[in-house]
């Protein structure tokens, strides 16, 4: 299978290293603008230590996204015509801004009566003008060519099971190298808001395989365990990229998630309310749609529970930064009211969700909660670009495949395990 031409920016593999690195972006329709101003702190920051050039695909061995998240992760790990990421961090925040108002087109009518008959008429949204934008940037890009290892969940809805689009698996699933056009599309299908997508691949050996998606939040709204997961299997199967790391070893990992909001909790539904809906109620009640909020919001919370029980159980909470906001208030917590004023709101509740302290998951009461003397996400994101730089650089080191990492640092050479 055809592959890009390496180029020394890429990471090498976890073998050189100390670390498996990992990224997860959660789904959430426009509130993935949220995480894209993340993100683009912390590539900024990897810039500082590293160099203008420096992207985010350069230092994570695998970046995970379901829906929204999905679209990002193409963004940040297709390559363009001189093989590097295709968009910069600092470019994803306009993306959302210009597009997003375009894919999710408001609408005068204001009636719930009306909402209510359109949504049992199809969905609410055509998925032209994303299908079509998307088509435009990936072009023929497909799964194998990325440039980091990459994990798309979506929902086969023919099959009744996730599909996994996986960096990983690809290689001994042809079948599965797909367009990352068509991935980003399937992975976006929100059941009632875009429609579903059926596309066909044809593997080496000619035979054509079938696939009917929809949103990956079906399956995987936070994409972090399946990332893990993907990563344990190699390791199983014995990678080379991976010895001599062995299956049990979660406290090698270093993974970043990040969520895209939610309600507070005062806003959210409850069962006096949930206790008169029939179908229509559940598929529109509120403003929203109560059943896809249920099951997106139930999945992104059991892995974050899961995950935060081995990292804890390891004593390797550090290890593990899980960035959410479950504060929204009104049509922040929306996934598709993309007005101008709406989206640089939650552009802002992204900056200033850097400034307010790390908080974690309580696993009794299921309710972040703020860490003591561990400073804001801002400064926890400094110190996560810190062991970032120095893996990769560790790695360049150790690689006898590439010339020894530079950075732009002339102090500070230790490098911490």
């Amino acid at each position: 299978m055809e592959s890009t031409q390496s180029t020394p920016n890429q990471i090498q593999p976890p073998t050189f290293g100390n670390r498996i690195t990992i990224l997860s972006i959660d789904g959430g329709g426009i509130r993935g603008i949220i995480p894209a101003v993340i993100l683009n702190f912390l590539e900024s920051e990897l810039q500082e230590l590293d160099g203008e050039n420096a992207r985010l695909a350069d230092y994570f061995d695998v970046i995970a996204g379901t829906s929204t998240g999905g679209l990002v992760t193409a963004m940040l790990a297709a390559p363009d015509a001189n093989n590097r990421p295709l968009f910069a961090a600092k470019d994803i925040k306009d993306f959302y801004l210009t597009h997003c108002p375009y894919i999710f087109p408001q609408s005068g009518c204001r009636l719930a009566v009306a909402k209510i008959l359109k949504a049992l008429a199809g969905p609410k949204y055509d998925g032209k003008y994303l299908h079509a934008l998307v088509k435009d940037k990936l072009g023929d890009l497909r799964l194998h060519q990325t440039l980091t290892n990459v994990v798309i969940p979506t929902f086969d809805v023919k099959l009744l099971q996730p599909t996994i689009f996986s960096s990983y698996k690809v290689k001994s699933t042809p079948s599965l190298d797909a367009l990352l056009s068509d991935i980003c599309i399937s992975t976006s299908a929100a059941p009632t808001y875009l429609p579903a997508h059926q596309f066909q691949t044809r593997d080496p050996q000619g035979e054509v395989r079938e696939f009917n998606l929809v949103d990956g939040g079906v399956a995987a709204n936070d994409p972090a365990l399946v990332a893990i997961n993907e990563v344990t299997q190699e390791v199983f199967k014995g990678s080379p990229d991976f010895f001599p790391i062995k299956p049990t070893d979660y406290g090698r990992f270093l993974v970043l998630s990040l969520g895209t909001g939610s309600a507070k909790a005062e806003e959210k539904f409850n069962a006096s309310k949930a206790s008169k809906w029939g179908v229509l109620g559940w598929l529109s009640a509120d403003g929203s749609t109560p059943l896809i909020d249920v099951f997106t919001q139930a999945s992104a919370d059991m892995v974050d529970i899961h995950i935060s029980v081995v990292f804890q159980a390891l004593h390797s909470q550090s290890s593990y930064l899980r960035i959410q906001d479950d504060e929204l208030s009104g049509i922040l917590s929306s996934v598709d009211i993309a007005t101008k004023e709406n989206l640089e709101n939650l552009a802002k509740i992204g900056e200033g969700l850097l400034k307010k302290p790390i908080s974690r998951l309580n696993l009794e009461s299921g309710i972040f909660e703020t860490v003591e003397n561990e400073g804001t996400n801002e400064q926890v994101l400094k110190r996560f670009a810190k062991q970032l730089s120095e893996e990769k650089r560790l790695r360049e080191m150790r690689s006898p495949r590439t010339k020894p990492f530079k950075s732009n640092r002339v102090s500070d050479m230790k490098i911490d395990i």
